[in-house]
């Protein structure tokens, strides 16, 4: 039934679209200005809504360049409880500066991190704070065109290619597909481990890139799950009954992962970016109480844990066993070497160009 209903959606995708397609001709065509800075900007983001894992994108990014350049990142701050632009700090939380950030932020407490909703306002308040910056790093930035970033990388879930996606409502795409000729760098995300040449061959044909545009493709690698608040043992036992608490907006990977190496995983899903309340935690409780056998865990996201910190006492307090199961992403086809190329060449032209423009 949902599949009829769905087409009555169609026009007002289009009409959508058509408002994009406007605003984009006009960043094209010079009549809107997108404001360029004089370092390396790298922009990382996605024609879709949410769940093509570009996080864990910018967390590699994060992790190859900030042991030889002085790192900012800089995003929105999605669903946070403040406004305008901030700073992290010490005593941020997650309501602060949104999950994501908050996620940067405790893991790589040497990188400075920033929100603000206006970007081409928030570089000069961020460079001001941290002049010593030398690459600055957009999150989630594909559409916020008033910066033209240096690179323009584009993320797209291997399961739901943009090439055969619509524009929302009808879809979950933010723009027209043709929005992806404004990326220097295609990822092909979330494929499967075992991908072979020819899906790979086949998925690089769909996509047709342009000749100044280069694809590749990751995977996602996840790690060994840890205690969010407590030091016990991680879950090792098959038999095991696993819940997974998630808010985030394709939880299937997780899932998958999982039953692999658990028989009992039962997911209890939450909206993307969701704010845990006690009326959560207590649905927690008894979905987890009501699973069968004696060993029983919950495990939830790196996202979702900076969430779960804000109730921290609660949690304890309840005894509830979650586990954190973090993700890194992994190149596919021996891309990881060809890609790090890829980056810091960027960097270094656009470091030497702004030299040259100084010396000028």
């Amino acid at each position: 039934m949902w599949q009829y209903l769905k087409y009555l959606l169609y026009p007002f995708s289009l009409l959508y679209g058509l408002v994009l397609w406007i605003r984009n001709r006009l960043y094209d065509n010079g009549m809107l200005t997108a404001v360029e800075f004089d370092l390396p900007v790298i922009a990382v983001g996605n024609l879709s809504v949410g769940g093509t894992g570009k996080t864990p994108h910018v967390e590699y990014l994060i992790r190859l360049l900030k042991q030889s350049y002085r790192l900012a990142t800089l995003s929105r701050g999605y669903n946070r409880r403040t406004k305008g632009y901030l700073l992290a700090a010490p005593d941020s939380s997650s309501a602060d500066i949104g999950d994501e950030p908050m996620q940067f932020h405790r893991k790589f407490p040497d990188v400075t991190v920033c929100v603000g909703e206006e970007r081409m306002l928030a570089v000069p308040q961020l460079l001001g704070d941290r002049p010593e910056t030398q690459v600055i790093l957009l999150d989630d930035a594909f559409q916020h065109r008033s910066i033209k970033p240096g690179l323009n990388l584009m993320v797209t879930d291997h399961s739901r290619l943009f090439t055969r996606d619509h524009v929302v409502p009808f879809g979950r795409l933010r723009e027209d597909r043709k929005g992806y000729h404004r990326a220097n760098g295609i990822i092909v995300s979330k494929c499967p481990q075992n991908l072979s040449i020819q899906e790979k061959e086949s998925i690089a044909r769909e996509i047709s890139p342009l000749p100044h545009q280069q694809v590749f493709f990751t995977t996602l690698q996840y790690g060994e799950p840890y205690g969010l608040f407590q030091t016990e043992t991680r879950p090792e036992m098959a038999d095991a009954s696993i819940l997974v608490v998630c808010g985030i907006a394709r939880p299937e990977p997780l899932v998958q992962h999982l039953l692999e190496k658990f028989a009992n995983v039962h997911l209890l899903s939450f909206p993307d970016h969701y704010y845990y309340t006690q009326k959560d935690l207590d649905k927690i409780k008894l979905e987890l109480d009501q699973l069968d056998g004696d060993h029983k865990y919950i495990v939830t996201t790196e996202k979702d844990a900076v969430r779960l910190h804000l109730l921290r006492d609660r949690v304890t307090g309840m005894g509830l066993p979650f586990f954190v199961l973090p993700v890194e992403v992994q190149f596919l086809f021996g891309e990881a070497d060809s890609f790090n190329s890829y980056i810091f060449d960027y960097v270094v032209k656009a470091m030497l160009a702004a030299e040259n423009e100084y010396a000028e």
